[in-house]
């Protein structure tokens, strides 16, 4: 190769990747964490919701009467119900909703109750449902059926 066209090429090289590369945006990321104390006793060792940008993470929720530990009475039904009602009560105490939701994961006790839940879970949305994965957990906190961990997308602030 010509000495002139690889001095050219070299000397021209970093000049065409400034031109080519867009300039990042100056990172905004805030992350704030919530804890209404609507679902869960305020105090526990970890936030029932965090925000960052424009995604929520919101903690696994069990089938717990709200403002206690305690799981409420009737099985798999009765807790499926229970933490649904915890997932959209915690959303509505920050001014979300459940239409905001894009994602859950779904861990359950004994996999073979999968129908049970589902039956449950599907009163809570309308299509565009969200993205879901389900499995079978051993050893769920408080002994609980079922626990149910959300990710949503909401509107900047």
């Amino acid at each position: 190769m010509n000495t002139k066209v690889l001095l050219l090429l070299i000397l021209l090289f970093p000049l065409n990747s400034m031109l080519l590369a867009k300039e990042e945006p100056k990172s905004t990321k805030t992350i704030q964490f919530y804890n209404s104390g609507s679902t869960l006793p305020k105090g526990l060792p970890f936030s029932e919701m965090v925000r960052v940008g424009n995604i929520i993470y919101l903690a696994g929720q069990l089938g717990v009467t709200p403002g206690t530990l305690k799981l409420v009475p009737g099985g798999m039904e009765a807790e499926a119900k229970q933490t649904m009602e915890n997932i959209k009560i915690t959303l509505e105490a920050h001014h979300y909703s459940m239409s905001d939701i894009v994602k859950c994961t779904v861990m359950l006790a004994d996999i073979s109750e999968w129908g049970a839940f589902n039956k449950i879970y599907a009163t809570y949305f309308t299509p565009p449902y969200p993205a879901r994965s389900a499995m079978g957990a051993n050893g769920l906190g408080l002994g609980a059926r079922v626990e149910v961990e959300c990710i949503a997308a909401v509107e900047p602030k």
